[in-house]
Parts: C-alpha cells; structure tokens; sequence
C-alpha cells in the first residue's frame, strides 16, 4: 500500500505549490495510493518570517491571509477525508515552521484541534533566513551564521535539535535539507570539522529515536539534483544502526510531483537493509480517535503503485 506522509498544494501554498488539493487526492488514488498525509505548512506570525514571493505585492496582507487559510485548509481536508474515506486513508498533518523557539508554543496550539493526526516537524531556516528558497538566501544565511558553511550547518543541527525538543513530531521531515543548496552536498558530515558537527546529527538521531519518531525518506531531494533521497545515505546507514523507523514522502507540491522518484527511493532503502516503512491507521472506538502505527513491508508497497 503505497502512501505520502509529507505534501502540499497550490491551493494552500499558493505561489509555492500547484494545484487543487482535491485534484491532487484524486491523482494519488489513481497511481495506487492508499494513505496520504496532507502537511500544509503552517502560518507564520511575522512580517519577518514571509517568503520574497509573499513579498510581491502586500505583506501586509500576505501575512493576514496566513491563518484563515489555515484554517480553509483544516475545514477542506476533514471534506475530503470524508468523501474519499473509501479509496484512501486520509491523514491530517502541519509542517513546522519553527523558524524560533517561540514558535513552539503556536505549533502546539495549531496541532491541538483533534482532527490533526501528526506534526511533520521541519526546520526550513538558520538564523532566521530559509536555507532551501535560493542560493542567494542561503548565502545570507551562511553570513548570518559567520561567514562559514560549516558554521551554518552547525546552526542548522542546534536549531534541529531545539525543535525536536520541543515538539518531538511524530515524523521530521527532510532531516538534512541543509545539505540542499550547499556547496559540496555530498561531503563527508563524519569527518568534517573534525567530527564535531557529526556528534550534533548523532545526537538529534539519538533524541528522535529516543520518543519513537520517524525519519522521512523524502525523494524530493532526487527531483532537486541531490544523489540521494533525504537523508542521505551516511545519516540513513545511523539511523538503521540506532533501530530507528523510516517514514515515506514525496513532498509533493502539485500533481506532477506525486510519486516522484519513489521507485528510486524505495530501491534507496532496501540497499540499506530496510524492509519496511510505517505510516498512521486512525481508528474510531466509541466515537474516540486513535492512531496506531502501521508497517508496510517495502514489496507491497511497490506493488500496489500504479506507475507509468
């Protein structure tokens, strides 16, 4: 049973992302998927925090439009899952934007409403600057950070490791975007800075492993140029060490994007040993909501995709 846990529309990411969620639902039933997870990102609250392509026309309104569109996007999901209840298992999930700790208070009160199943916990800024929009935000970044790159990924990892604290989301999505727009993307994280910045990811695995969370195996980074999914593979090769669980996403931003590569993910995880990956069951007892993990062995998820 194949499944997306991290995706978004042009609909409610508009400028960022394609199409209308519904249409999107209604592709991925038709290439064989049987859950999906629905991660919109979530509002931000400041003038600070918007993108450049939020800051074309209004900002003023751009960033109004943030929460009641939220909102829209809660109300249409629940419409969805309803209506498409018996083709595929709906998830309702956010993706942080834990651009600071004083997001962490927000994020928490943006999962409470009892229709959100999970948070896919996300860091997409260091030093308050997006890492993955463009070179040139990146370059900020890394001067914000001093100047070095390696100064930027230890950032990156510490701001990580704040975020996991404080939420410990069920699923961390793209554990290493860092890497993205990087210099050299496929350098050694093990040796660099004489091994001090690989304690950081070691330690961030160590606390995911330690409340039970997922890593995504998230093959945007192979439509992106990158040789391996995220993460990759010396950060994957730990995490199985630790017993720790693979989630699976596409991080889809439109029709186009669903399924992208995920032959080449899947074939990614086997290599490393992996058999299985879990996604969330809801379930109604006496008209309570619960959620168990469940296990798809990595055969029938293939299998049941639908692929041209």
């Amino acid at each position: 049973m194949a499944f997306t846990m991290h995706s978004h529309s042009g609909q409610f990411c508009p400028g960022h992302a394609k199409d209308q969620l519904e249409d999107i639902v209604l592709h991925a039933i038709s290439i064989g998927y049987k859950t999906m997870g629905l991660t919109e990102h979530m509002p931000r609250t400041e003038l600070s925090d918007l993108y450049p392509e939020e800051l074309d026309t209004d900002p003023h309104a751009s960033l109004a439009e943030l929460a009641p569109r939220h909102e829209a996007y809660l109300v249409e999901a629940q419409r969805l899952q309803a209506k498409y209840a018996s083709q595929i298992h709906i998830l309702i999930g956010i993706e942080s934007e834990f651009i600071r700790a004083s997001y962490g208070p927000l994020i928490e009160k943006l999962a409470a409403p009892a229709c959100i199943d999970y948070i896919l916990g996300s860091i997409h800024h260091t030093a308050g600057i997006p890492i993955d929009f463009d070179k040139a935000m990146y370059i900020q970044a890394k001067d914000a950070c001093g100047g070095l790159e390696m100064s930027l990924y230890q950032s990156y990892f510490d701001e990580q490791w704040v975020m996991l604290q404080e939420l410990k989301p069920r699923v961390v999505g793209h554990f290493d975007l860092i890497r993205l727009l990087s210099d050299d993307p496929a350098r050694d994280l093990k040796s660099w800075d004489g091994g001090r910045l690989w304690e950081k990811v070691l330690r961030n695995l160590e606390l995911v492993a330690s409340y039970g969370g997922w890593l995504e195996c998230n093959t945007s980074a192979l439509r992106k140029g990158l040789a391996d999914p995220y993460p990759a593979r010396p950060i994957a090769e730990e995490w199985v060490k630790i017993g720790g669980k693979f989630t699976f996403s596409d991080d889809s931003h439109g029709i186009a994007q669903v399924a992208t590569n995920y032959i080449k993910g899947l074939d990614y995880l086997e290599s490393l040993g992996v058999k299985e990956v879990w996604t969330l069951e809801r379930t109604l007892v006496e008209a309570e909501k619960h959620l168990r993990e469940k296990s798809v062995a990595i055969s029938d998820f293939r299998e049941s995709l639908r692929l041209e």
